[in-house]
């Protein structure tokens, strides 16, 4: 957040916000965040997260001395009680978060995607096992093991090119290819910093669900089609 948003660092607390200290504190329990006494009656932002179901809430709230329980942990931190958590003012609630998809795939599955033996290789099997949905950076960045990981996706050498072979294109962020990923049909649509792979076959016809790719009309392949070596995507769009 701190990054994304320019804020600057507090004086006493996390993060200086339109020239106001704000505390900033994240819980696995939805509001059992843990104040600190120095953020008593300070302002402070509450993040939650929860990666299975893929969802996170943000509010904030003032830790206010009567809406805190009391401090008898180790600590001397205290959390907020019912009546804080009633007054907590909701920026974001239960807001879709991108997904952390080696959470939600089958676990042999991610076991054989990160057997790989190289970057390169475990960045091809997981395009390769998991199709038509979205890929954050951070997946590509925990399966890549290496300070390049987006290089791994691209052309000239990348999966992209790589699983051409195999019929499988892989979209990206560009305009361009979310405007393939629309008109094939597909559920997920690729967003900032993530990419869909999905292999395809040329369109016997031009119908719903078909795209134009690389001069040619192409569909979602089905289970039976053959492999054929899928489509150049364009290089150029708007991020």
């Amino acid at each position: 957040m701190q990054r994304e948003f320019q804020f600057a660092d507090g004086e006493k607390l996390d993060y200086k916000i339109a020239d106001v200290d704000v505390d900033c504190k994240y819980s696995q329990e939805l509001g059992r965040w843990m104040i600190p006494n120095e953020a008593e009656n300070e302002l402070c932002l509450g993040l939650w997260a929860d990666d299975l179901q893929a969802i996170w809430s943000m509010g904030i709230f003032r830790a206010r001395e009567e809406h805190l329980t009391s401090r008898s942990n180790r600590d001397k931190k205290a959390s907020l009680n019912k009546d804080g958590k009633s007054l907590v003012r909701w920026l974001f609630s239960r807001s879709d978060l991108p997904p952390n998809i080696l959470l939600q795939i089958p676990e042999k599955d991610v076991d054989h995607i990160m057997e790989g033996k190289s970057g390169a290789e475990r960045i091809r099997r997981l395009f390769r096992t998991v199709q038509g949905q979205r890929i954050g950076r951070g997946v590509v960045a925990t399966v890549a093991q290496q300070a390049d990981y987006m290089k791994r996706i691209r052309g000239n050498g990348g999966a992209r090119s790589q699983l051409r072979e195999e019929g499988i294109i892989i979209l990206g962020q560009y305009e361009a290819h979310r405007d393939i990923a629309r008109q094939l049909g597909l559920k997920e649509i690729p967003e900032k910093g993530e990419s869909i792979s999905i292999r395809v076959y040329p369109a016997e016809s031009v119908r719903s669900k078909t795209a134009m790719i690389d001069g040619s009309w192409w569909r979602v392949a089905e289970s039976e089609d053959p492999v054929v070596l899928a489509p150049l995507l364009p290089t150029l769009g708007s991020n």
